[in-house]
């Protein structure tokens, strides 16, 4: 029986009446809808917590897709759920219960009933301009402080179009994308998005914020035009499909907002309202709002802010902050725009219902920020955002650099903020927890810092770029505003059309990807075999792959710089045996793949780069003392081949270290171009010619012969430490040992490998993954026949990388008729011009399916008409053996022999993450519910071919 009175709490929760109602709210909030629901039944106070709008809203929030709001969040999650019917009132018949009180969710309550409208803002600190010249505004603003400017929306349609009633009548039917804290993507109808800013009263109510409403409602994009100040965005030279997000449509209601944060990739942004008042509050790069804790991984760099929201901030943190302490601050009125240069801090409440639209762009002011970036580590990214505070040991004045009229406000000292410092991968805390940095370690800079005051100078920041990282092919940062491929691609096309700017793009370049080292190695190897230096236009690698890739007078210079330097050197000597061996069988693929003019190893020593040739064969001094191997390994004709590569377990993380020395190899520029480029311009007819090529060109791949290989013996202790967990079936073939072991292995951690590609993979599936796949990958390459005896298929050389940039077309003849197709499958390839595959040094042994993979979702986009000229043309069974007849009579009941099964194991335990491709081919797919509706919707084909052959 519980008491009444004061005692409700104690008598309602027991033990639990030590926690705090916010640590009980956040153990309610883990779980399940259905456990909160008999949770409630359990006591009073368990009911009032279990009925909290806020914990009704996370789970709603959860589900993700399309949203619309039933006029409370519990109701809209159980009818989302199917968990009520929509004449269901029970849930709305709230109970009411004396002697209960908490301040915390009393402030919750507040936060949610509060208006705004009696707030008394002055009109801020930031400056307001009519508008400005050009100059005007690269000289007193861009880069050095905020401005609002009051007249450059004046002649938008968009000024008297943009009203909540005009765009409802217009767009009602249109989903928006919705930004709230959820992992799952949320839209609603713009009709329904309406009524429920009409109905709500939530903490931290939904927010428009659509970079995609360009897609979803074109017509939007003809109602303004990006102001005459800001139209420099070196973005733009990448088609839409690459650049990083860069244009939002944002409506809001009262309350709703902006927490703090400083705009991805250190871009600067213009935001401009068309209807109701925000406020702002800013701080100048480095200055950490108070209540706010910067987290940066000392693994990828990844950047977390942990801030409360907009409204908080205001109500709970701004009241306290002494005069001096106090952010730049200003209300925007409807029609006027804001600029918020790179790396300021900035929070946006909305004071009444705003519509807005705003776009970040990278013009010569920020540029080299945005390569900084860009750049792999964690130091720099710190610094970038904390200022000082992220560097540990340092006791210095918070002295930033801003603008005139504003320096008076912003003296102070070294304050409490030293609490929110920034930290490595630690739990995230309590804002008021004591908050430790972790040992980070800037070589050459701590000793420098003692008297250095903060300064946003490209020159001061890069000094926490840690040097001895490869920033081309170190792992990103996830919350990098664009990816690897993507951002040298952008870095070689600003190089090709902007030649005024080439010492800008220069500097930036280095900073990303350190193309001055790069550019040295390039040099050196040119002199070493004669060959003309680089132009000032082959200064830049034009490649999009992990390692740098350079094209001088109609020669391909690849420097492998992907893995360290194991990972690499067996690229590299795998690559010249394979080359060896189709010279060796006289392989007509030779026709189709680049000349090799010279390879070697360039070594960094003394501040002085020289270059030692290596054809393969043998191991030269200069690696041996590097990278020492048993003499047993020495004595074949191409000790670091393939076989050395599958049994020494070579991946692109298991030698990490930046050793100063790198393999490289030059080749003869193929004519034609790569097929990634000009995909959108070949005919179906086309891309049917290609698909046909190219199943000629993987036959020759899986018909060439394994080099012999020497099983090593059981006592040697050098694979035991290198090649990792070995099979538990000793009777598998030692050509499959190295495939089974990796793939068992990642087996054992699925859901982990699966998680790591965050929200492209369906938690549904994740979580039936390690029933779908075989016990034992052992499975897929031994079968029973009817007596017992073990019967194999053949291993095969395969590519690993057959993706749309490793595809070069020179010229394809429209011919018009699949009867013509046809005879390419037999053989006649006059009608192209020339195919041409590069990119060898990921070459491994394993399953032909492996191929099929990426050539499928990546190079035909899913297209089933494609996969069906490649196979027509590929006419090779999927499982080879001795004797085909005795291997199919074995294994045609068997589901581990089914091809679609195999090719979707394969994809779960995919070193990159192919199941993103699949999910984003099939969007359709993302509501699969098992990984056989998904087998059989992708790779069915492929069944009916593996019948055909074994007719």
């Amino acid at each position: 029986m519980e008491a009444a009175g004061d005692g409700r709490r104690e008598a309602a929760l027991g033990g639990l009446a030590v926690l705090p109602d916010e640590v009980l709210c956040a153990v309610v909030d883990l779980l399940p809808p259905a456990d909160i629901g008999r949770l409630a039944c359990v006591s009073s106070v368990m009911y009032i917590l279990c009925n909290e709008e806020p914990l009704w809203m996370s789970k709603c929030l959860s589900i993700g897709g399309l949203l619309e709001y039933k006029g409370s969040w519990k109701k809209t999650t159980l009818c989302r759920l199917g968990l009520c019917s929509e004449n269901d009132e029970a849930y709305q018949k709230p109970r009411h219960f004396d002697g209960f009180n908490s301040f915390y969710l009393y402030r919750r309550w507040y936060r949610c009933f509060t208006t705004l409208s009696s707030f008394s803002f002055d009109d801020g600190h930031v400056e307001r301009k009519d508008d400005l010249l050009l100059d005007q505004f690269r000289s007193q603003y861009d880069g050095k402080g905020p401005v609002l400017l009051t007249k450059l929306a004046e002649t938008w349609p968009a000024r008297t179009k943009w009203t909540m009633q005009q765009l409802t009548k217009d767009y009602g039917e249109v989903p928006f994308r919705i930004s709230q804290r959820s992992p799952q993507k949320i839209t609603m109808k713009l009709k329904d998005y309406l009524s429920y800013m009409e109905l709500q009263h939530d903490e931290d109510p939904l927010y428009i914020f659509d970079d995609k409403f360009g897609e979803s409602a074109p017509a939007l994009l003809e109602d303004y035009s990006v102001p005459h100040l800001f139209q420099e965005d070196f973005f733009d030279i990448l088609d839409y499909e690459q650049r990083p997000a860069f244009r939002w449509l944002i409506i809001g209601p009262e309350r709703s907002g902006a927490s703090w944060h400083v705009d991805p990739g250190l871009t600067s942004a213009w935001n401009t309202l068309l209807c109701g008042r925000k406020r702002w509050a800013l701080y100048p790069p480095g200055r950490v709002p108070g209540g706010v804790t910067v987290h940066v991984s000392d693994e990828d760099g990844d950047v977390d802010i942990e801030t409360p929201t907009s409204l908080q901030w205001w109500l709970d943190i701004y009241p306290n902050l002494a005069e001096n302490e106090k952010p730049l601050e200003c209300t925007q009125l409807s029609g006027e725009t804001i600029f918020v240069p790179s790396g300021w801090w900035h929070c946006v409440l909305n004071l009444e219902t705003t519509v807005a639209v705003t776009q970040n762009f990278v013009n010569q002011s920020n540029f080299q920020h945005a390569c900084l970036d860009m750049a792999p580590g964690h130091s720099h990214k710190g610094v970038c955002r904390a200022g000082l505070l992220a560097v540990p040991g340092t006791s210095v004045k918070d002295n930033e650099h801003h603008p005139p009229g504003t320096v008076s406000r912003w003296h102070h000292p070294d304050i409490s903020r030293k609490e929110k410092r920034l930290k490595g991968s630690e739990p995230l805390r309590t804002l008021n927890s004591e908050n430790q940095c972790s040992s980070f370690e800037f070589s050459g800079v701590q000793g420098s810092l003692e008297n250095q005051a903060f300064s946003y100078d490209i020159d001061f920041l890069s000094q926490f770029l840690e040097k001895e990282r490869d920033h081309y092919s170190s792992v990103w940062s996830p919350t990098n505003s664009i990816g690897q491929r993507e951002a040298r691609e952008w870095l070689r096309r600003l190089w090709v059309l902007r030649r005024d700017l080439r010492e800008l793009i220069w500097k930036g370049a280095c900073l990303a990807i350190s193309v001055d080292k790069w550019y040295s190695c390039l040099q050196e190897i040119c002199l070493c075999h004669s060959l003309p230096l680089p132009t000032e236009d082959e200064k830049l690698p034009v490649g999009t792959g992990s390692n740098p890739v350079f094209i001088v007078s109609g020669n391909v210079i690849k420097i492998y710089a992907e893995g360290g330097l194991g990972y690499s050197v067996h690229g590299l000597g795998t690559e010249l045996e394979f080359y060896d061996l189709l010279r060796k069988v006289d392989s007509p693929l030779i026709n189709h793949i680049p000349e090799i003019i010279a390879s070697g190893f360039l070594e960094y020593k003394d501040a002085i780069y020289r270059t030692v040739p290596w054809d393969g064969k043998g191991i030269p001094d200069v690696l041996a003392k590097h990278y020492p191997l048993e003499a047993s390994y020495a004595n074949s004709c191409f000790p670091l081949g393939l076989w050395s590569k599958q049994r020494f377990g070579m991946s692109s993380s298991s030698d990490v270290s930046n050793r100063p020395i790198w393999p490289y190899m030059v080749t003869r520029k193929c004519k034609g171009d790569i097929f990634a480029r000009i995909h959108d311009t070949l005919s179906k007819t086309d891309i049917l010619l290609l698909a046909s090529s190219l199943g000629v060109q993987m036959r020759n791949i899986h018909l060439l012969p394994l080099p012999h290989m020497d099983v090593p013996k059981s006592g040697d202790n050098n694979v035991k430490e290198m090649a990792g967990p070995v099979c538990d079936d000793d009777m598998i073939l030692p050509e499959w040992k190295q495939l089974v072991s990796t793939l068992n292995g990642r087996k054992k951690n699925v859901k982990k490998h699966l998680a790591n590609w965050g929200n492209s993979v369906p938690q549904v599936l994740i979580e039936k993954a390690e029933e779908y796949l075989p016990p034992n990958m052992g499975f897929f390459i031994k079968f029973d026949k009817d007596d017992g005896e073990p019967v194999y298929p053949f291993p095969s050389w395969i590519h690993s990388d057959i993706m749309d940039d490793n595809i070069l077309i020179e010229g394809i003849t429209n011919l018009g008729s699949s009867s013509d197709i046809k005879k390419i499958c037999e053989g006649d390839l006059e009608k192209i011009n020339a195919i041409h595959i590069i990119d060898f040094s990921d070459l491994s042994v394993g399953d032909p399916l492996c191929d099929i993979i990426p050539l499928h979702l990546d190079v035909f986009r899913g297209d089933i008409d494609l996969l069906r000229e490649f196979l027509r043309s590929y006419q090779l069974p999927f499982l080879r053996g001795e004797s085909n007849t005795d291997l199919y009579k074995s294994v045609r009941h068997s589901k581990f022999s089914r091809a679609s099964y195999r090719a979707m194991c394969y994809c779960i335990l995919h070193e990159d993450n192919v199941l993103a491709a699949i999910f984003s081919l099939w969007k359709e797919l993302r509501a699969a519910t098992c990984w056989e509706d998904v087998e059989h919707f992708v790779w069915e084909e492929l069944n009916r071919y593996q019948q055909s052959c074994t007719l």
